[in-house]
């Protein structure tokens, strides 16, 4: 891994919401991601791991441009294009593509696939040799000619999202957003899936932002892993070190809920009551704080700054000391 490709700083975007009550209507602010710093380096996997509704798919189509932010800066190989237009963008746009979760709906069911892989070759004026291009990147994806010309409702669900992948790395970007990719399909084809991108992540030497909701593909795939929680960075850190010394309460949760519970000898089991706080009036404090098992007053009073854990990652937690120690003295 080299230097810094994309620096993320302070990165905010809210959404106006009207509330209607008996005493009329009120314009509030719904805090989708509130204030996140962090950055990626040149052939890095990040992995951005949290509950549904935490902000991560948000976050990543603002890293990609595909929403505007709010407040905050995005530095993409030393240039800001937190505010750029037009060409500007466009060009900055070969470099960052995105996967969507749902390959069916990110496709155009009227344009054959070897059309869909071409339209971004052709939005960027590389229209010479455009069907022996197609036709690589069909054999790439571990697809051939004969899907090329078949139509989306044709596909299975793991063809139709490397016909995603495909598009995705026609115009060689370094930076690939990479949302749920593997989310609405079975357990095979996502094998398949995964290890495709392990593939071209090694010969492209691409960075991935990979969003995903389950731990063991953040474990299969990322070197750090990002946690988060209600639009709020809780911790990041290497992958393996993270999973196994989480330093975070909601990390501990997390993997205290992971499928087969792969982690629970590492963890204290965590049962979390009740639900996320609403986005629109998130609590003072700690947002975590009103289902942390750990909570006491200065959690609820004030707003937890991220810091370095023994371990070398970082927490956002005022007792991220007593949660090791916790730990450390369960019985064996």
């Amino acid at each position: 891994m080299g230097d810094a490709l994309i620096r993320i700083d302070r990165l905010k975007k809210y959404y106006s919401v009207r509330e209607r009550s008996i005493f009329g209507q009120k314009n509030q602010s719904l805090k989708a991601v509130d204030d996140v710093t962090f950055s990626i380096n040149s052939g890095e996997v990040l992995a951005i791991v949290g509950e549904s509704g935490c902000g991560k798919s948000t976050l990543g189509r603002l890293v990609v441009r595909l929403i505007e932010p709010d407040a905050g800066t995005i530095i993409f190989d030393g240039r800001d294009i937190t505010n750029l237009k037009g060409d500007a963008l466009r060009e900055i746009r070969r470099q960052m593509q995105i996967v969507f979760q749902d390959p069916f709906g990110s496709l155009n069911p009227r344009l054959t696939v070897g059309d869909a892989i071409a339209y971004p070759l052709k939005v960027h004026g590389r229209k010479e040799g455009l069907q022996q291009k197609v036709q690589e990147l069909l054999e790439r994806v571990g697809l051939n000619a004969l899907h090329g010309r078949r139509l989306p409702h044709e596909l299975s669900g793991g063809q139709r999202q490397r016909i995603g992948i495909a598009r995705a790395i026609a115009l060689n970007p370094r930076l690939l957003v990479l949302d749920e990719p593997v989310a609405s399909l079975d357990v095979s084809a996502q094998a398949h899936i995964l290890n495709l991108f392990k593939e071209l992540q090694r010969e492209m030497e691409i960075s991935y932002i990979f969003i995903t909701h389950d731990l063991s593909v953040a474990q299969y795939m990322a070197d750090r892993i990002l946690v988060m929680y209600s639009g709020k960075i809780m911790e990041i850190g290497e992958c393996n070190q993270l999973l196994e010394e989480p330093g975070h309460p909601y990390t501990e949760a997390l993997l205290s809920a992971a499928v087969l519970g792969a982690w629970k000898d590492k963890v204290e089991e965590t049962i979390l009551e009740g639900d996320p706080p609403s986005p629109i009036e998130p609590p003072v404090g700690c947002r975590f704080s009103t289902r942390c098992p750990y909570t006491e007053s200065v959690c609820k009073a004030e707003e937890p700054a991220l810091s370095r854990l023994e371990t070398g990652h970082l927490a956002a937690c005022h007792w991220y000391t007593g949660v090791l120690e916790r730990r450390k003295s369960r019985p064996e």
